[in-house]
C-alpha cells in the first residue's frame, strides 16, 4: 500500500499531497471508489454538499479508522452566513456520519449575493470550537480571498481552484504563495481538454515510462500543489498516487507550463457559481 506525503496547513494540519475527487459520482459510485482508493493507500477524500455523495462517501470511511483519513466537504451559497455554516456542517457531517471534518470550504464565492465573508466568519468560528480541524475555500481569486484577509486577519489555510498545466493559475498561485494558502487542484488532468494526449505531455510520459495522468500530476505536486483527481479505475486509481518516486526536470515543468491558455478557460467565479 502506497501513502501520498502531507504538507502541514497554516494552522497546523497535516494535509496528504494528493487525494481521490469524488465529482459526479452517486452515492453507489462513490462508496465503490472510495472504498478502492482507500485500501490503495489515499488518506484525502474530497467530497461537497453539491456532489450529492456524501452519504456513499460516507458508508465507505467506516472502512478505516477516522483519525487515518482526510475528509474534504463544501457547501453551497444557501449557507452563506456565520450561522448557516455551522448548520452546512452538521448537516455534511451528519450525511457523512462524522463528527468533525478535517477541512471544510466555501464552494464558490458567489460574489453577486455578497455574503461569502459571513460564510467565513462561520467556519472561523467552526474552527474555533473544535469542529473543523482546517478551513478554506474553493474557487475564489485573489481579490475574493484578499477581501476575507481584509475583513477577518484570517487567511484560508487552502483554496481549491480549476488548474492543470492548460489552466496555470501562475497569479493565483502566487497569491496564495505569499499568504500561506496551499493550492488544491481541482479537474487537475484537464478533464474536457486534450491534455493527456498533447505531444508535450505525451513525449514527457515516454521519456519516463509514465502515464500522461502521472506526468501532469508529478507538474502539480513538485509545485506544491494538491490534486485530487477522480477514478473510479482502480490500475488508474494506483497510477494516480504512484506519482511521487520520479522528478522531472526544471525544463520540463516550464514545458508543460507553457501549455497555459492552449485550452478553453477555467470556470469563472465572478460569474458561476452554486
Amino acid at each position: 500500500m502506497t501513502e501520498a506525503p502531507t504538507v502541514t496547513l497554516s494552522h497546523g494540519s497535516a494535509m496528504p499531497r494528493i487525494g481521490l475527487g469524488t465529482s459526479p459520482l452517486n452515492d453507489a459510485d462513490a462508496e465503490r471508489a472510495v472504498a478502492t482508493a482507500l485500501e490503495l493507500g489515499y488518506r484525502l477524500i474530497d467530497t461537497a454538499e453539491n456532489y450529492r455523495n456524501e452519504v456513499g462517501v460516507g458508508r465507505a470511511l467506516k472502512n478505516v479508522p477516522r483519525n487515518e483519513v482526510f475528509v474534504t466537504s463544501k457547501f453551497n451559497k444557501r449557507w452563506h452566513s456565520v450561522d448557516g455554516a455551522r448548520q452546512a456542517f452538521e448537516a455534511s457531517a451528519e450525511r457523512l456520519g462524522v463528527e468533525y471534518l478535517d477541512l471544510l470550504l466555501i464552494h464558490w464565492p458567489n460574489p453577486d449575493q455578497d455574503r461569502y465573508v459571513d460564510a467565513w466568519q462561520g467556519l472561523i468560528t467552526l474552527r474555533e470550537a473544535g469542529l473543523v480541524r482546517a478551513i478554506g475555500t474553493s474557487n475564489f481569486k485573489p481579490a475574493h480571498l484578499q477581501r476575507l484577509i481584509d475583513e477577518t486577519g484570517v487567511a484560508p489555510e487552502v483554496n481549491q481552484i480549476q488548474l492543470s498545466p492548460v489552466w496555470a493559475r501562475t497569479v493565483e498561485r502566487d497569491f496564495h504563495a505569499r499568504h500561506n494558502i496551499v493550492t488544491e487542484a481541482w479537474s487537475p488532468l484537464g478533464k474536457g481538454t486534450d491534455l493527456l494526449t498533447h505531444p508535450t505531455v505525451q513525449k514527457i510520459a515516454q521519456a519516463y515510462d509514465r502515464s500522461p495522468g502521472q506526468i501532469v500530476l508529478r507538474w502539480q505536486t513538485q509545485q506544491n500543489i494538491v490534486p485530487i483527481p477522480k477514478s473510479v479505475n482502480r490500475e488508474r486509481l494506483a497510477q494516480n498516487l504512484a506519482a511521487f518516486d520520479f522528478d522531472l526536470t526544471d525544463e520540463e515543468i516550464t514545458a508543460l507550463t507553457a501549455l497555459d491558455g492552449t485550452s478553453r478557460p477555467p470556470a469563472d467565479s465572478d460569474h458561476t457559481g452554486h
